[in-house]
Parts: structure tokens; C-alpha cells; sequence
């Protein structure tokens, strides 16, 4: 049996609705995965079942208080990598946790225990449903799309980047 909160489709207002509930208390977040790309589009390009955002590790508990008080439940707990908040209406949220360093780069361990580092550049600013909001850059996108075998959504993404930003196709990407 499929779980009906990985088919929930999440919204473009839901999206901003929890953004705008995770500010008000404080939380600062930047929109990564498929909503990321569609916040630097200005546009959505897909159904998307997720929203992925990256927050500070030190603001993880402030996250699960707030969320908790409106129906989000851990569904996955691989910190300090990353976690998974799911609600059965709204889908889930996968949070990768950073720790900022000196630069304003986001340092997030990896479970190969290397770590990746958001570059401070990586850091910028989208739209999604006409509110201004913060994500991750193209060039960005591109690298965490890298490292495993990508799925349609995957290939539709990275093309997109790669059409409106120039950014490089990675060799993965090609002739797909």
C-alpha cells in the first residue's frame, strides 16, 4: 500500500503559507529541489509532491515545534543530513540542515561522511505564486542533482536550468 501523504500534491500556496509561518517564527529557509527551480522560473513547471528546504541545524527544534503545532509529524530523522517533516494533507518537507560558516557558505555532512558546502553565492532570491522568496542557485541545483541516477522530474529540472541559466548540462544529463 502507497502512502497517501508521498501523493499529496503540494501546492504553490502551501508552499508559501509555510514559508511564511516558518519566517514569522524566526526560521530562515531557502527553497532547494523542484520548487527551487520553479522559484527561480518565477513559474510552476511541474506537480510537485515535496518541498525541499534548506535551514540552519540549530533551528531544527524551533522547526519541529512550530510544524508540529500545525499537524507535521517526523517522518524521517537522518540528522545532521537531513529530516522529514509529513502532514496527510500537505505532503512532506524535506529540510537539509547546513551549518553557516565564516563566509555565509552552508556546510551539510553527507552519509559518506564527506560534507557539502553551499557556496555563500549559492544563496539568492526566487518567486513563487508572485511572493518573493529565498532559494538555491541554479549552479547550485545543478550540483545536487549529481551523485545518483536521476528520475524524469530529475532530467525536467536540470534541462530547465540549463535553458534559462546556461548552466552546463552535467554528462549524466546528456542525450536523455
Amino acid at each position: 500500500m502507497r502512502s497517501t501523504v508521498r501523493e499529496a500534491i503540494m501546492r504553490a500556496e502551501a508552499v508559501v503559507e509555510l514559508l511564511d509561518l516558518l519566517q514569522s517564527r524566526g526560521v530562515d529557509s531557502w527553497v532547494d529541489g523542484g520548487w527551487g527551480v520553479d522559484a527561480l522560473l518565477g513559474y510552476q513547471s511541474r506537480p510537485h509532491e515535496d518541498l525541499d528546504l534548506v535551514v540552519a541545524l540549530d533551528q531544527v527544534g524551533q522547526i519541529r515545534e512550530v510544524l508540529g503545532s500545525h499537524g507535521f509529524t517526523l517522518a524521517e530523522d537522518h540528522l545532521p543530513v537531513r529530516f522529514v517533516l509529513s502532514h496527510p494533507h500537505l505532503g512532506h518537507i524535506d529540510f537539509h540542515t547546513v551549518t553557516f560558516d565564516r563566509e555565509g557558505g552552508g556546510l551539510q555532512p553527507q552519509p559518506s561522511g564527506k560534507t557539502f558546502r553551499y557556496p555563500p553565492e549559492g544563496f539568492v532570491r526566487g518567486q513563487i505564486a508572485g511572493r518573493p522568496v529565498h532559494c538555491i542557485s541554479a549552479a547550485v541545483q545543478i550540483l545536487c542533482h549529481l551523485g545518483y541516477e536521476p528520475k524524469e522530474k530529475d532530467l525536467h529540472d536540470v534541462r530547465l536550468l540549463h535553458q534559462a541559466f546556461g548552466v552546463e548540462l552535467p554528462m549524466t544529463y546528456r542525450g536523455r
